[in-house]
């Protein structure tokens, strides 16, 4: 069998995905110890090896109890994107269902789930002299201004990104101005032919799961004053824990810098900045914090977006059993449409 039809087969597997600090990783952990599970990262940041700290990267225990995929697949000066995930999600997901065990996709890159779910639409590659250009506008009017520029021809992509957020609203940018389409354009609902999933949808007579069968669970708070603590308790153990001896050791390496998908993860880009003397080191815990709950809105603005998502209130005192009893119902049911006894 090529890779090619490998990655195209019907696929199977349960999914978590929930805002940063909302529980994802002990609800997998915890569906592990009853089925047999390969755990398969949906997160952008934990694929990059030397930061674990403040990615709140799995630790030696927890990667060791069950196996876990993507991560620590890229150096920091190495970008991975949402079409790279897409075909090794799909490979992996194959390979795991034929060693007879179940994938478990687990994260909150909610772009690299809808690239699984949805595909994603080829879009125009970087262009060196288009960035350029768009750096210099940049400099020039600051990137609130190039926001709102962005605001007049994909306010779609507009709305969902913060007014200071360069990456994003430079690659919005360039895309618009290569190819005449806005960005949104490209991240479309529509099912490719070869990747389609049928989804769990609560009328399970409607489910073909002898084809292909996901079930997302999303964990979403219903209290989100619960979910601003959590994050802030982590991002301070983070801190505790020496976060800040591995952003010094990353800069030490003398070749990655702050415009860099790494170092722009959430913690990462408000200590590279403090490091750098843009703010008392002294604000970086508001810094990160307050970072971290924008991303987290972010988050759960996307999960909003899929509807075939089953929502388990995270902060529910019974959230863990009502992960577990989907996990089962969902093992069982497909197993039995499918043959499996």
């Amino acid at each position: 069998m090529t890779n090619t039809d490998r990655t195209l087969r019907p696929l199977r597997y349960l999914a978590i995905a929930g805002p940063t600090a909302a529980g994802k990783t002990a609800a997998a952990l915890a569906i592990s110890r009853e089925h047999a599970v390969e755990i398969i990262s949906v997160d952008s940041a934990l694929v990059y090896r030397g930061m674990d700290i403040g990615t709140a990267k799995p630790s030696a225990d927890e990667l060791a109890a069950v196996p876990h995929h993507l991560i620590d697949i890229r150096d920091p000066l190495q970008a991975y994107s949402a079409a790279e995930f897409v075909t090794d999600a799909r490979a992996l997901i194959a390979d795991i269902t034929a060693r007879g065990k179940l994938p478990l996709l687990v994260g909150g890159t909610m772009l690299y789930f809808k690239a699984l779910l949805e595909g994603l639409d080829p879009m125009p590659k970087a262009d060196p002299a288009t960035r350029a250009a768009i750096a210099l506008e940049a400099a020039e009017q600051g990137w609130p201004a190039l926001h709102a520029a962005l605001a007049d021809v994909d306010p779609i992509t507009a709305k969902r990104l913060h007014p200071a957020d360069s990456q994003r609203i430079g690659r919005a940018l360039e895309v618009y101005r290569l190819s005449g389409q806005p960005l949104s354009s490209f991240h479309t609902s529509k099912l490719i032919a070869t990747n389609i999933d049928k989804t769990w949808a609560g009328a399970r007579n409607d489910i073909n799961f002898e084809t292909n069968a996901h079930l997302l669970i999303s964990l979403e708070p219903q209290d989100r004053a619960w979910l601003h603590q959590r994050i802030a308790l982590r991002f301070d153990a983070m801190l505790a824990s020496g976060f800040m001896d591995e952003v010094r050791a990353l800069r030490a390496r003398g070749d990655l810098n702050a415009d860099l998908p790494a170092m722009r993860c959430v913690g990462y880009r408000q200590a590279w900045q403090a490091l750098d003397g843009l703010w008392p080191m002294h604000e970086l815990s508001d810094k990160g914090i307050c970072a971290t709950r924008q991303l987290a809105k972010r988050q759960i603005t996307w999960l909003r977006s899929m509807p075939e998502r089953r929502v388990v209130a995270c902060d529910a005192p019974d959230a863990l059993a009502q992960v577990l009893a989907l996990a089962r119902e969902f093992e069982s049911l497909t197993n039995k449409l499918q043959g499996h006894p």
